[in-house]
């Protein structure tokens, strides 16, 4: 065995640098099952187009887009499995393929997605006659490496992802140390075990893997692990049983191993040597897993399930008997195989207290997954250099060495068709279609060990004619026993005492001829023995030069191997470019239809458009000539207003002309009047008129009616009735003692009359002015 070598000063040893990637990719191989709907009677939104393409339907009840109705949406995977698909199908097409490259120590990774309800974990699982994938997984890797299986115990796992070979001494102790634990069974092939998985799969459809290296040895090892709310439990992990203070579970950490992957520390690694025991190691950790019971799945996982299923395997040594004791020759592969929790909205399961959070833990986690895979979609296809965030969720910070190249990726799509998860449905189509744009790194094939191929059969072949022979002679037949070369050595008997007693001694001399005798018969068989020897020795040089021939007929049936794996992946490479190449033209065609679509919308708007413009252009005339046509309004408004002013200003202008006569004139009769007065006869005098004369101008106002404008005054004197009344006074006298003047009417009372009669525009058109004033009433 090989042992560490300690540094001197205590350092870190310097970490292996990571292993050399691969330039040829592999899309994520993504696949679709549909369910059964629950009853016929339900409205199903999902419809199965061919084997590799499903149409959404919009339901009835749903809100419609902007133009009224959903658009039906396609959607192509790799296949498509519909409601007739059986289990043996599914495992064919897609985990099979996985087994096979687990068995050429090429890792895996399967996992379920979907809904909540959409038949996950009975895909994952499966139910009794009708098995999963993973118990599927197991019976195939235990029919293929069922003779080439190491004794319990050889393989040993190192606690840090890695396996030890152990010589065949240690192995016993251990398998001693095993047996003497009651608490732990053995493994009888008629053990009876869970009637759950009792009859999962039938005899008939067993399976095997075509090529399995004949001169290696293999051991399985499986683990189950769960995470649940982020943190990570061993569901097989034994913790002792306390009624009165249970203690919950440990959660475990991940870890680094010196190649870089990610593994469970601390994760409990049991080996299995049969589907039945690998079915009793998986049922008991099921019995731990959580579930719960929700609106919309009766058992709904309430975590992430991992079931990995390690395979060590190790060449034989020269003489194709024992397990090769040099671990840089061990090569470990694993397949996990991983049931997620369905995504769900808690408006539509009603989920309160810790199952609210168990389904926020469980969204947040699948968010992480579509980010991780959009991160490496946009750098795969941008060219950008963007960090994935693993490390935000424990599921995929586990699977990160997978997405980097550490082996296949493969994802089947679980759909329920019923209309109730069709917005659910729909993102879900959506989150499969980025994954297939996805490439993962194709793994890099295993060194292949130096030692001459076959080794196990002729092992097989010399200890069978070993037997053979011994049979013969009536030797031993197990195969535990003793060769013939040590017989004969312990055969031998050491010889008598030789000395004679006496003359008449006739017991020593037959008994030393009886053992020489015996010791001649064995040397014959030691001769022929060796004869044997020598003729074996020469078959040794035979098989040796037909070793050599057969080394240079597998290095040429290798490089056959290796064109016709070159030939397979080309034509893989060529079904995948057209594949790639159908999708593009059928995405060019959907591309194309909308780009229609779009110029449909876009002739109809620049014909509104133009339309709108002509609509405006009308407008905007009209408006022009509206305002031509204010503007003469205007104008003509603005003409007659001026004319109306200037002949009222010149109007306002003789009015206070004639006002200012009118005044001139009053002056020049007061003068006269003051003058005159003493000398005139004071007997009034009424003047003489003609009848219906007016002395004046007549013109006509805007009212209609007729005005006079005075062209001579008038002295009119008029008695006034108050002074008649008083002629009874005649005795009365003035100051200078003369008769008191009797009181006429005023000059200015008959012009300030005609000036009034003038003014007055307002008068009707039958008016006359006859030239006197009308009398006013005391």
């Amino acid at each position: 065995m090989n042992f560490p070598v300690c540094n001197r000063k205590g350092k870190t040893p310097r970490r292996p640098p990571k292993k050399p990637s691969n330039n040829q990719k592999d899309p994520v191989g993504v696949y679709c099952r549909v369910r059964p709907l629950g009853a016929e009677d339900e409205e199903c939104c999902i419809e199965v187009i061919s084997n590799t393409t499903i149409q959404l339907h919009a339901p009835d009840g749903l809100k419609a887009n902007r133009n009224g109705e959903f658009k039906e949406t396609q959607y192509s995977f790799k296949k498509v499995f519909g409601i007739k698909t059986t289990q043996r199908e599914l495992f064919a097409d897609v985990a099979k393929p996985l087994v096979e490259d687990l068995i050429h120590c090429k890792n895996g990774l399967l996992f379920t997605y979907g809904v909540t309800g959409s038949g996950k974990t009975y895909t994952m699982t499966g139910s009794p006659g009708q098995g999963g994938l993973l118990p599927r997984s197991l019976d195939m890797i235990f029919n293929s490496i069922g003779p080439y299986q190491a004794k319990r115990y050889v393989f040993k796992p190192d606690d840090k992802n890695g396996m030890e070979v152990q010589n065949q001494v240690d192995a016993l102790l251990d398998r001693q140390k095993r047996d003497s634990q009651t608490s732990v069974p053995k493994t009888p092939t008629t053990r009876r075990i869970d009637p759950e998985f009792a009859d999962m799969i039938s005899p008939e459809e067993a399976c095997k893997a075509g090529e399995v290296d004949e001169d290696s040895s293999y051991s399985v090892f499986v683990s189950y692990i769960e995470i649940y709310n982020n943190y990570i439990y061993d569901l097989l992990e034994e913790t002792p049983f306390d009624p009165i203070k249970p203690k919950p579970p440990q959660s475990k950490i991940l870890r680094e191993d010196q190649n870089h992957n990610m593994y469970v520390a601390g994760c409990t690694e049991v080996e299995v040597k049969s589907t039945e025991e690998a079915f009793e190691v998986f049922w008991r950790g099921q019995k731990k897993r959580r579930i719960a019971n929700t609106q919309l799945n009766r058992e709904s996982s309430r975590s992430h399930s991992v079931f990995i299923i390690k395979l060590a395997q190790a060449p034989l040594d020269a003489d194709g008997d024992n397990v090769l004791q040099d671990k840089s020759q061990v090569n470990v592969s694993q397949l996990c195989l991983v049931d997620l929790a369905g995504s769900e909205r808690t408006s539509r399961t009603r989920a309160e207290g810790n199952r609210l959070r168990e389904a926020g833990n469980i969204n947040q986690s699948l968010m992480t997954l579509r980010t991780c895979i959009e991160v490496l979609r946009e750098n795969q296809m941008c060219g950008t250099n963007k960090m994935v965030p693993y490390r935000d969720s424990k599921v995929t910070h586990l699977f990160k060495n997978y997405f980097d190249g550490e082996g296949k990726v493969r994802m089947v799509v679980c759909v329920n068709p019923k209309a109730d998860d069709y917005e659910e449905t729909l993102l879900v189509m959506r989150f499969a279609e980025m994954t297939q744009e996805v490439e993962v790194a194709r793994p890099v094939d295993r060194p292949i060990c130096g030692f001459a191929a076959g080794r196990r059969q002729r092992n097989q072949a010399f200890k069978d004619e070993l037997t053979h022979r011994l049979e013969e002679r009536g030797g031993p037949v197990d195969g535990e026993s003793p060769t013939v070369l040590n017989q004969l050595l312990q055969s031998f008997h050491p010889l008598p005492p030789c000395e004679i007693s006496g003359p008449n001694d006739d017991v020593t001399l037959p008994r030393l001829i009886d053992a020489l005798e015996k010791r001649h018969k064995i040397r014959k068989l030691m001769v022929e023995e060796y004869n044997k020897t020598g003729k074996i020795t020469l078959l040794r040089a035979q098989d040796s030069n037909l070793l050599s021939k057969e080394n240079f007929i597998q290095e040429q049936r290798g490089r056959l191997g290796e064109k016709d794996k070159m030939i397979q992946n080309q034509k893989n490479e060529i079904d995948r470019l057209e594949k790639k190449s159908k999708m593009l033209e059928y995405k060019i065609d959907i591309l194309q239809k909308t780009t229609n679509i779009y110029e449909e919308d876009k002739r109809s708007l620049q014909h509104e458009l133009e339309s709108r413009e002509q609509r405006l252009q009308r407008e905007m005339s009209e408006k022009r000539r509206m305002e031509t046509r204010m503007q003469g309004i205007v104008t003509d408004a603005k003409l007659k207003w001026e004319k109306e002013c200037e002949r009222r200003v010149n109007a306002k202008q003789l009015e206070m002309q004639n006002k200012l006569w009118v005044k001139d004139e009053k002056l020049k009769q007061l003068k006269a009047i003051v003058t005159e007065g003493k000398t005139e006869n004071r007997q009034p005098q009424r003047p003489s008129r003609e009848k219906d004369k007016v002395p004046g101008e007549v013109f006509k106002t805007r009212g209609g009616g007729q005005a006079v404008q005075f062209t001579d005054i008038e002295t009119l004197k008029q008695e006034n009735p108050v002074a008649a009344s008083r002629k009874r006074r005649s005795s009365e006298t003035g100051p200078d003692g003369e008769p008191m003047e009797r009181n006429w009417t005023n000059v200015e009372t008959r012009c300030s009359v005609a000036v009034e009669m003038r003014a007055g525009s307002n008068l009707g058109p039958g008016y006359q002015h006859h030239g006197y004033p009308k009398r006013r009433k005391p």
